[in-house]
Formats: C-alpha cells, structure tokens, sequence
C-alpha cells in the first residue's frame, strides 16, 4: 500500500491507488504520494 498526502492541508491516506481527492478537505487533485525515507539499513530511523 502506498501512502499519500494533500498538499494543501496535510492530511494522508492510504490506498493501492492515488485518491481523486482529499477525504479531510475535499480538495481534488492536490493527493501526492509519499516517498519511502532510504535507509542503510541499520534499523534505526537515522536514514543513512
């Protein structure tokens, strides 16, 4: 599952597809998806 967000509120949600739009402030088309932090895989959330 991906998640996104609404680039004019802030509010996310999750889903296999993009929303049409946003369920907190109905705003259409302003759903981003998130991008996943990289990790070096250390475990911790340090993102090296």
């Amino acid at each position: 599952m991906a998640e996104f967000k609404c680039e004019k509120c802030g509010a996310t949600a999750e889903g296999r597809c993009k929303p049409k739009k946003c369920t907190a402030c109905g705003a259409a088309d302003v759903m981003v998806k998130k991008e996943e932090a990289k990790s070096s895989g250390c475990g911790c959330s340090c993102g090296k």
